[in-house]
This record gives C-alpha cells, structure tokens and sequence, in this order.
C-alpha cells in the first residue's frame, strides 16, 4: 500500500513537473515572440526614422525615393524596386516611371526593368494602377498567379513571384507609387504594409514641401502676371550666355529690349484691368514670335533655348542664343512686329499695339549683363524717338549720348536749384501798323560761364524727367511779373501781352489751374493779357479733361492759343471743341511760303480756317520783309520772327520799346519816309537783330 503511494506521488511530481516544463516553454515562447515582435517593430520604427532623416536632408525627390527604394529592399530581403511618378496634367493622368531603382545584379531583372521602363499605366491598370485608383497599398503573392499582372512574361522569365507597391499621398492625391518584388511566394504582410503606408505618407510630406520650395523660388524668379521669367532670372541666364561666349567666341548671342506703344492710353482709357489683358496677350504673341527651336523660358537652362522674359510694365525681353550674327536677331524682332500687327481683344474691344525694339548684341564682347541689357534698351528708346513701331541696333554713339544726357540731366537739376535760367523775349507785332503788341516769353539757360544754352538743347530732358513742371512754374510767374512791369512802364490803349508755352507734362498736372489763377494774383497781372500757348499734342489726350482745363483757364480771363498749327494732331472736330482764340502758323510754312506753292496754299486755308472759327492768327518765323508783306497780303493779323527781332533780354526790350522801330524805318523809307542814317541803323540792328546762330 505504502509502494503503490509513493509511485503515485512520483506519477503527480512527473506530471507536475511536465506542466510546468510546458508552461515555461509556452511562456518562453510567448516571451520570445514578444521580444522578436518587439525588435522587428523597432526595426521598422528605425527604417521610418531613417527615411525620415534622409528626407528632410537630401537635395532632390529622386534622391529621397532612391534612399527609400533601398532601405526598404535591404529591409525585406527583396530584390527589385522601382518609384513611379503620377503625371496630374495628363488626361487621363499616367503612372511613368522616374528611372529611379533598387535592382540586384542580375542579366535577367535587367531586362525586366528596361521593359518596365518603358510602359506608361492609367489608373485602374496593373499592379500600380490599382494603387492609383485605391489610394492605397497593394499585395500581390503570386505575380505569376495574377492574370491583370501586365508584364508576366519577364517577370516569369527573371524568376519573380511576390510584388506589393504603395502610394505617395499627398492628402487625397497621388503623387507617386513605389513597388517592390522578390523572388518567394510570400503571403500578405499586414505589418509590413502598414511600415509603407506610413513612408507613403512620410514621403508625401517630403513632396509638398518640395512643391512649396519649388513655388516660392518659381515666384522669386518668374512674373506674376505672365508666368514669364521676371528680370532677375532673365540676368541670370544673360550671365550664363556671357560665360559660355567667354569660354568659346563661336556662342554668339543676342538681346531684344521690347517696349509697347501707347500702352498708357490702354491704361488710362480702359482701365488697369484690360491693360493686364493686353500683357497677356502680348506674352502669348512673344512666344510664338521665337524661332521654333526655342523654348520658352520657365525653369529651362538648357543651351541652345532663347529666352523670353518680362521686366515689369509693358517691357519685355529675348535673350537669343546660337546667333550666327545680329540678322538672326533682326528676324526675330521682325516676326515680334508681325505678330502685333493683329489687333488684341480686349473687353470685346479690338485694340490695336506696336512695339519700339532696341538690339544689342554679344559682338560688342560684354562682360557683365546688366551691360548689354542697358544698351538694349538704348537701342529701343532710338526707335521710339525715331517714331516707334520700329527696330534699331545698339552701337557706341548711343551710349555716348546717354552719358551726355545724363550729365545733362544732373546739370539741370543743379541750374534749377542755383537759379540759372532766364527769359528772353521775343515781340509780336501787328503786321497792320507795325506796332509791337506783345512778347513771347522764351526760356534760356545761363551757365555760370556766361554760355546762353537755347531750349532745343534741355527741354526734352526737362519733359522726360518731370524738371518741366518746375521750370514752367517759374517761367509762368517771371514772365507775368516781367510783363506786368512792362505794361506799367509803357502804357497804351491795348495793354501788352505776354504769351508762355506750356509744355504737355505741365498741362498734365492736376493742380495747373490753381497755380494759373495764383500767379495772376501775386503778380497783378491783367489775365486778359495773359496767352497760353500750348501744342497740338495735348489735344490728342483725353478730350474731355483738355476741354476742362481749357474752360477753366477761359473763365479766369486769360486767352488760348494753339501753337506750331499743322505740324502736329491736327483736327478740325478739336479747334471746334476746344475754347481757343489764336492760332500760330508754324515757322516751316512761313520760310517756305516763297518757294513753294504748297506752303502757301497751307497757310491760306489756316488762314480761312481761322477767319471762319473768329481766331486770330500769328506768323511764326517771319525772317524777311517779303514775307511780312505777302503774309499781310493774306490777311494775317500779326507776325513774329528774326525780321522784326530775335529773342532778347527784358533790358534789350525796353530799349526796343522806347523805339523807334528799325523795321518802321525800312518800310518808311520805301514811302518817301526819310531814313536813317546807317551809324543809326547799324547799332540799332546789332542790339535788336543780330545775324541768328540757334533756334529760338
């Protein structure tokens, strides 16, 4: 009994002892795959963590994808992978490969990857297409069990069973999958494609930020507007061209400085809007103005393209490269000139540009691109100045004369400051009794040596710069002061007049005729003796807003007049419109009225032309007393010019008007009127009407 006891003792302690073995190996094993779970999960964390790394450090998305491609091959074991970029812009939008892999060497997996390579795939189609349209990971076991699989013949031929691929997410866009095969039969991964899904989301962080990098340094270097390289870029590439000649004379280049035509009337008649209507247009015409060989710059580097740009405005520029010599160049300006013949539609209106190009090219040997950007665009203010619409090449002289203008610009600006203008007056005379009935004020530049600089050689500058709007001021109120004492001095019947040009920018100003009306009361001037002369060109501005002015400047009491009449705008619809009393025959007429018939049937009509709309009229440029006595013959009221007298000081005309009148005593003498005696004549004539060496 005792025996039969302690065996069954010994059978439990067996069996206890069995359960326990069992139990410590099933802990054991649950304790080791805890442990192998746990190190693959941080295997997989790592591999996250590493691709993460890499991402935020390299340089480009091939170089990320390439970097994921192989950690994540070394990771499983597997022995091709291969990144697949979405085309968005496509229709329908194709899967095309990077030519980014991770292959082993192998003769066989070579060719797979060449035939890979080479095939496009649409959403829904194959291994990646399901990706696509899934937005989601994909397991295949058994590439060569799977009948949708599109390139199972190499795949059998390289020995490939196993494949997964997964998206690149970008939110709920797919910007590109990334698949991988292996040589096993393997089951689905759940894990494992959990570990991708978080690298495609990883990744896809990666892509949006490089997207955003690449937009802002795309707007840093490209025009809002049009989309074209802006001048920085432009510079840039002009640099490059530079270079590339420095290194081989034979890479000849060429830049094209394009300006638009009255593109400020589009602005100010139809608004800002329909002017960046018109600059996108004007783009487009651009483009399809380069030679078809040419790309159109964007993010393109390569040698060989021109490129298009614009600098701001209504400016445009075209570098062209791979010139044989600057005709090439001359083509394409033409081909620009051509495209813009056709009218722009713009608010279902048709508006009608041109363009005023200026060429420089690389023959000159720049060193630096803002050079040859600069001489560009003196070539292009030559055309416009020799009437727009056109094209002129760059050469030393224009260069020389920017300098020149330059100086004369910083000379200018000091003259204004240290007061080195005066006025010369020149008088206006009734051809019907020859008396002197006014003075047209003339504005000179005195330099401190003594040099008296006429306005044919600042005037322009002083029109371009805005300096106009202060000289006219000042020449306004000196000329309504000099005149208001001279009428004090010299007393008669029809007080004397004072007649003062203003200039277009002057007119342009907002406040014009509230610095009239103040200049009439600080100097006490009679504004009925006050004319304002001012050229056809302002009457081919706004209509409206001339008529204005001109109202405005009528109610103060002052008279209009229309200077240099028939060279400019002419139209009879404005002298109609518009409130003006006088009309001045331009000078050219008047020194050809002798010679030629033309002239002189011109000056006829101008005359009847006037007579019929009650305007006075005034002779410019009357130089010998043939003139004078057919221009009276015409009827024409009053002349003015180096017959009766050049222009000359305020001093020289009191003498003048304390007379007498050299040119009374020519006619004089002619009626039995005794002369002078020659002492006389002489010294009178060389204070009033010296022989002339500059236009007035």
């Amino acid at each position: 009994m005792q025996n039969l006891t302690e065996a069954d003792e010994v059978s439990k302690l067996k069996r206890r002892l069995k359960r326990e073995r069992g139990s410590r190996h099933e802990a054991e094993a649950i304790a080791e795959k805890g442990l192998r779970e746990l190190y693959e999960r941080e295997q997989q964390l790592k591999l996250i963590a590493r691709i993460a790394t890499a991402a935020n450090h390299l340089q480009s998305i091939p170089d990320v994808f390439q970097f994921v491609l192989t950690e994540i091959c070394q990771f499983t074991g597997w022995l091709v992978g291969h990144a697949y970029g979405a085309e968005a812009n496509s229709v329908p939008v194709r899967l095309r490969s990077m030519a980014v892999w991770r292959t082993v060497e192998s003769d066989s997996i070579a060719e797979f990857c060449c035939v890979k390579q080479k095939i496009d795939f649409e959403a829904g189609v194959g291994l990646l297409g399901r990706v696509y349209e899934k937005r989601a990971p994909v397991w295949v076991s058994d590439v060569t069990a799977d009948p949708s699989f599109c390139r199972l013949r190499v795949a059998n031929a390289c020995g490939l069973k196993a494949a997964c691929a997964f998206p690149v997410l970008l939110g709920n866009e797919v910007a590109a999958v990334l698949e991988f095969f292996t040589d096993k039969i393997i089951e689905q991964d759940d894990v494992l494609l959990e570990v991708m899904s978080q690298v495609g989301m990883q990744l896809g962080r990666v892509i949006e930020r490089k997207r955003a990098e690449d937009r802002l340094v795309h707007d840093a270097s490209h025009d809002a507007l049009t989309g074209l390289p802006n001048r920085a870029l432009f510079l840039d590439r002009l640099g490059q061209a530079i270079a590339r000649q420095e290194r081989d004379d034979r890479e000849q280049f060429a830049v094209l400085f394009i300006d638009l035509d009255r593109f400020k009337i589009v602005n100010d008649s139809l608004g800002h809007l329909a002017g960046d209507d018109l600059i996108v247009q004007v783009a487009s015409r651009l483009r399809g103005s380069l030679r078809q060989t040419d790309i159109v710059a964007r993010s393109v580097y390569e040698h060989g393209n021109d490129t298009l740009a614009r600098l701001g405005g209504d400016e445009f520029t075209i570098l062209i490269t791979a010139i044989i010599d600057p005709s090439d160049a001359v083509r394409v300006a033409q081909r620009v000139q051509e495209g813009l013949r056709i009218p722009f539609l713009i608010g279902g209106q048709a508006i009608y540009t041109s363009a005023s190009i200026g060429i420089a090219s690389s023959a000159t040997a720049y060193s630096c691109a803002n050079d040859i950007l600069r001489d560009a665009d003196l070539a292009m203010y030559r055309a416009k100045a020799l009437g727009k619409a056109r094209t002129e090449l760059y050469d030393q002289d224009l260069h020389s004369a920017a300098v020149k203008r330059l100086t004369l610009e910083s000379d200018l600006r000091r003259a204004l400051a240290d007061e080195e203008f005066v006025l010369h007056y020149q008088p206006i005379v009734s051809l019907g009794n020859q008396e002197i009935v006014g003075f047209e004020a003339l504005v000179r530049w005195q330099k401190p040596d003594g040099e008296l600089v006429p306005p044919s050689e600042f005037i322009d500058v002083t029109e371009d710069t805005g300096l106009i709007v202060f000289l006219g001021l000042w020449v306004l109120r000196e000329a309504c002061s000099t005149a208001r004492r001279l009428q004090e001095e010299f007393p008669r019947q029809e007080s004397l007049t004072i007649s003062i040009n203003i200039s277009p920018r002057q007119f342009s100003q907002p406040d014009l005729v509230a610095q009239v009306r103040q200049v009439i009361t600080e100097t006490g001037i009679d504004p009925r003796t006050v004319r304002l002369e001012i050229t056809e060109s302002i009457t081919a501005g706004d209509a409206e807003r001339v008529v204005h002015v001109l109202s405005q400047l009528k109610d103060i009491g002052i008279r209009l007049s229309i200077d240099d009449f028939g060279t400019g705008y002419s139209s009879l619809s404005y002298l109609q419109r518009f409130p003006l009393d006088i009309l001045k025959i331009d000078r050219s007429f008047v020194l050809a009225m002798e010679k030629s018939d033309e002239s002189l049937q011109i000056i006829r009509t101008i005359m009847a032309l006037a007579t019929s709309l009650g305007m006075s009229v005034v002779a410019e440029g009357t130089e010998i007393e043939g003139q004078v006595s057919q221009l009276k013959s015409l009827g024409c009221e009053f002349g003015q010019g180096y017959y009766f007298s050049k222009p000359i000081d305020a001093a020289a005309i009191r003498s003048l008007l304390r007379g007498p009148l050299h040119w009374r005593a020519q006619e004089g003498s002619e009626n039995g009127i005794p002369t002078w005696h020659d002492d006389q004549m002489h010294k009178l004539k060389s204070l009033i009407a010296p022989k002339r060496t500059s236009a007035a």
